[in-house]
């Protein structure tokens, strides 16, 4: 518990109505939550305005409100005018939970792809070097043998600074958090104190709301123009746009590549689905990770645990028996000595350099066959590429269901297929259900073929209708050849 006064320093505020000395007992956006003494935020989302159930919150229980359009007449409840209420939700919850990311080292991966890659292998290895450590990722929360599954890539900003309380009571130290466009765009992140900022690459992604590349990579940009001077920005030096990104940024600055000259370089010495062996600046060392994306990822995570103060040779060590992320490039080898590999790629690039991947290590004697399919109701324009890409890349496609939210499969795949030259119809076939692609795609499959199931990834259901329907690639993989 905490008195308002205290929770709302550093609010902007635009006028309070009544007393500030009130015992708050919790922090709440959503009105359902509220319960006696609680600090009602009303929060105006994309579908939901939170001002439409202030009288619900002090209904149940509310006694302060924090609002930016409202005509109240209740004197016993305090109410918080604030231009934007988004950027008080983070400021009281941190206030709150006594500011937490100022007492752990707080480690934010931001870029389109390999966030959740860097930041679940830098949990990894930093526990195993005997640094307690969190992870915040796509996928889950993690400290202290606690595994909570996640629904958002970054969690709102009360549910951040909960999180990190809690991982400071357990005696965590350094935390590594994803940070999306959409958690830096809605103001998630606004009032964290960070360590350590990470730029791992930026492509074509999320144009349904952000509307155009350069409004994307602005967003991002963000996050590095809020590090202070006592912190590190870790950058791509591969990337074009990392310059960018730290323009004015006052921390100090870390580079990473693997094709330019960085304070970290990597080369590929050998590569097959098995790994590979690679140079971190002069010392060599085994991966079970493949593909150059994954090169670009491992350096990332050198960096921070180099910054960190854990010796090179201990890196490489704990690196070199890091199996990879559920989801993120997994091999399964049949029991006809096949390849299926599932993965997330979800973007041209992501898919790109998959594709390629498969491409440097196959010896094109064999079948390669992709499984993909776009989400609903998103970024239509990537559709097309992603079915150019695809189509060029392989040797035969099936073109599936993939979440299609409220739009009709058919239609997706129909835009997926504007973008292939007609003469590759041949390679091409469209099976809606995603459990039959997939065991059409692995009954295909002879000794040393190789099938790529690609979109879903990690993901353990089907979005469709509003409704999220348990499905699971890999376990469908599995089923096939069972």
């Amino acid at each position: 518990m905490k008195i308002l006064k205290d929770i709302i320093y550093g609010v902007d505020l635009d006028s309070i109505k009544g007393d500030t000395n009130l015992t708050i007992t919790s922090i709440e956006f959503d009105s359902r939550e509220v319960k006696e003494g609680s600090l009602f935020v009303a929060i105006k989302g994309e579908k939901v305005d939170g001002h439409s159930f202030i009288d619900k919150a002090v209904e149940n229980g509310a006694t302060a409100v924090i609002y930016n359009d409202y005509n109240f007449n209740n004197e016993k409840v305090t109410f918080i005018k604030t231009p934007n209420t988004r950027k008080s939700l983070s400021i009281v919850s941190s206030n709150f939970y006594e500011n937490p990311s100022k007492k752990i080292k707080l480690v934010g991966i931001t870029g389109t792809n390999g966030k959740t890659t860097v930041a679940t292998i830098l949990f990894d290895l930093f526990n195993k070097t005997g640094i307690k450590s969190g992870l915040i990722s796509t996928i889950n929360i993690k400290y202290a043998g606690i595994d909570i599954e996640n629904h958002h890539t970054t969690p709102d900003s009360k549910k951040i600074n909960e999180i990190l309380y809690k991982m400071y009571e357990n005696g965590i130290e350094f935390c590594f958090m994803e940070v999306s466009s959409h958690g830096i765009d809605q103001d998630r992140i606004n009032g964290l104190k960070f360590y350590c900022g990470v730029f791992t690459n930026i492509t074509r992604d999320h144009l349904d709301y952000h509307k155009s590349f350069a409004s994307y990579r602005d967003v991002k940009k963000k996050f590095f123009d809020g590090l202070t001077s006592d912190s590190f920005a870790i950058i791509n030096a591969d990337d074009k746009n990392s310059k960018f990104m730290v323009q004015n940024c006052a921390s100090k600055i870390k580079t990473f590549g693997i094709k330019n000259l960085a304070d970290n370089n990597a080369k590929i010495l050998e590569i097959d689905f098995s790994g590979m062996l690679l140079k971190i600046n002069s010392k060599e060392f085994w991966t079970p990770l493949i593909g150059k994306f994954n090169v670009s990822n491992l350096l990332a995570v050198f960096s921070v645990a180099n910054i960190a103060g854990i010796k090179a040779i201990e890196i490489l060590r704990i690196l070199s028996q890091t199996k990879g992320i559920n989801g993120r490039f997994e091999i399964l080898k049949t029991p006809n000595n096949a390849f299926v590999i599932v993965d997330y790629a979800h973007t041209p690039n992501s898919l790109e350099n998959v594709i390629d991947t498969i491409s440097e290590i196959r010896t094109k004697n064999e079948l390669f066959i992709t499984i993909i399919g776009c989400g609903g109701d998103r970024d239509l324009g990537k559709r097309s590429k992603m079915g150019e890409i695809v189509i060029n890349g392989c040797d035969k496609v099936i073109f599936t269901s993939d979440n299609p939210r409220y739009e009709k499969p058919e239609k997706i795949i129909d835009d997926m297929l504007s973008g292939i030259n007609p003469k590759n119809t041949k390679k091409v076939l469209k099976i809606i259900n995603r459990r039959e692609a997939i065991k059409r795609g692995c009954s295909q499959l002879n000794s040393g073929d190789i099938l790529l199931v690609v979109g879903k990834g990690h993901e353990t259901y089907q979005e469709i209708k509003g409704e999220k329907i348990p499905f699971n690639d890999i376990k469908i993989v599995r089923e096939s050849f069972s």
